[in-house]
């Protein structure tokens, strides 16, 4: 690999994707430094590893560095880019990292809107059943081990891909899976036939020994189909999917459902995660397994096994019939399935679902979409927007979001300030069968802890 970069720095080493690429680096014994500005969870795992990180941007943080790997979210103006620019020191995106990773192995890596990280989550969970022992790079931190970074002992690798950025245009994956295509990250792309065609491009870059699983319910990846020049598979509940979910029974907070390839019965699988999203989910990654020849049992069983990724319906309080959830749901695709899996398991509970834009340019561009999400809640609190480093655009306000959400006839709506405000609140709605839900792609995760804690205090 490239040993002559021995010391590796992380320009905004607290993003999900940042951190796992850096964890994988540290572990094969490179000498990993990095700088965000504030200490996240993910910062202080990277600490406890032994890995150093700077708080705040500095140039004295890169000027005994060999290498600067940055995210989509640093600016070009950053002291350490420019430094590093400046001074003939190598500076590569994350994707360019996680191409260089991947190219000495085979790979697995999963594209799409949403469902990427339960995605590649499962697939992992599948080849380790398998006893293929992947490398594995996700978006998010399982369940089993509240990690999101795993070196493996074999030459296969499990990794998720980020179109935000276009960067999933530099990955050479052996096999792809694709989830969606959704109306999402516009300031990358010049239109939403650009979105299309870059995944169609994405998918064209597997090898002739490769295959793209692709999800045939959603119509938009169904619209590329025509410019696919490499070997697909279709999956999804369409008859003519090749990989086929039928008989699907959502039971509790799970499910179960029953499995065919290209028209032949395969097996029933079980889940414990709800919804059925994670059966699509479910069905994906199956195609992946199918792909390196992984048998019907180690891919029942891994799916079994699987027990979720943190922030994706996570359950931070179930008692006395009062629960509390904390979901990463931050576009309406997302949110509508997260309500429904909710309602499809809790149909007799009040719902109250504690909401945070995340990004302004976001709730500009998908307002009307967000109006229409909510409907699944009994109850929608919205804080401020959360900005993650965008400036403030006139007139796109939590409040203007209340408001097109009440035109739409949905009234118990409100607009708090801060997620904690909503902790006046609690008192006044506990009953039996309450949920409460957060929701977003900010710190409103914080809130559920704060709700939580405060139920255990309170019934203690």
């Amino acid at each position: 690999m490239f040993r002559k970069f021995k010391k590796i720095h992380f320009v905004g080493i607290g993003g999900i994707g940042m951190s796992g690429i850096a964890e994988i680096l540290h572990n094969l014994e490179y000498k990993i430094t990095g700088s965000d500005i504030s200490e996240n969870a993910n910062v202080q795992r990277l600490k406890s590893l032994g890995i150093k990180i700077f708080l705040g941007h500095s140039e004295e943080n890169v000027k005994d560095v060999d290498l600067v790997v940055y995210s989509s979210a640093v600016k070009q103006d950053n002291p350490e880019l420019k430094y590093a620019l400046e001074n003939y020191i190598p500076v590569i995106q994350r994707g360019e990292m996680l191409a260089e990773l991947m190219r000495m192995k085979y790979s697995v890596v999963v594209a799409g809107s949403h469902g990427k990280t339960t995605t590649s989550s499962m697939i992992a969970e599948i080849f380790n059943a398998g006893g293929l022992n992947p490398t594995v790079v996700i978006g998010g931190r399982l369940n089993r081990n509240e990690n999101n970074a795993i070196v493996g002992k074999s030459d296969i690798m499990v990794a998720e891909a980020d179109e935000s950025d276009r960067s999933f245009l530099m990955l050479y994956p052996t096999v792809s899976v694709i989830t969606n295509i959704d109306f999402e990250h516009m300031e990358s792309y010049k239109d939403f036939d650009d979105v299309k065609q870059s995944f169609a491009e994405f998918a064209n870059k597997v090898p002739f020994y490769g295959a793209n699983i692709i999800c045939l319910d959603d119509p938009n990846v169904a619209d590329i189909i025509p410019l696919l020049k490499k070997k697909f598979v279709t999956y999804g509940f369409s008859a003519r999917a090749d990989i086929r979910g039928t008989d699907i029974k959502l039971e509790g907070f799970g499910s179960s459902f029953n499995v065919s390839v290209h028209g032949k019965p395969w097996g029933r699988i079980k889940l414990s995660v709800p919804g059925e999203h994670n059966v699509l989910n479910a069905l994906g990654a199956i195609g992946a397994g199918l792909e390196f020849d992984i048998p019907y049992e180690d891919i029942k069983k891994g799916l079994e096994d699987f027990s979720g990724v943190q922030r994706r319906l996570t359950i931070r309080y179930d008692k006395d019939e009062i629960k509390v959830i904390d979901d990463y749901g931050h576009h309406p695709t997302e949110i509508i399935a997260t309500l429904k899996a909710i309602r499809d398991a809790y149909d007799d509970y009040k719902l109250i679902v504690i909401f945070q834009p995340h990004r302004y340019s976001r709730t500009k561009l998908l307002m009307n979409e967000f109006s229409k999400a909510f409907f699944d809640a009994d109850e929608l609190f919205i804080t401020d927007i959360y900005a993650a480093s965008e400036k403030p655009i006139d007139g796109v306000t939590s409040d203007a979001l209340v408001g097109e959400i009440r035109k739409r006839g949905f009234k118990s709506v409100y607009h708090i300030n801060k997620p904690d405000d909503f902790l006046s609140f609690v008192d006044d709605k506990l009953e039996r069968k309450t949920i409460f839900l957060t929701l977003g792609a900010g710190n409103i995760t914080n809130l559920s802890r704060e709700i939580a804690d405060y139920l255990e205090k309170k019934y203690a």
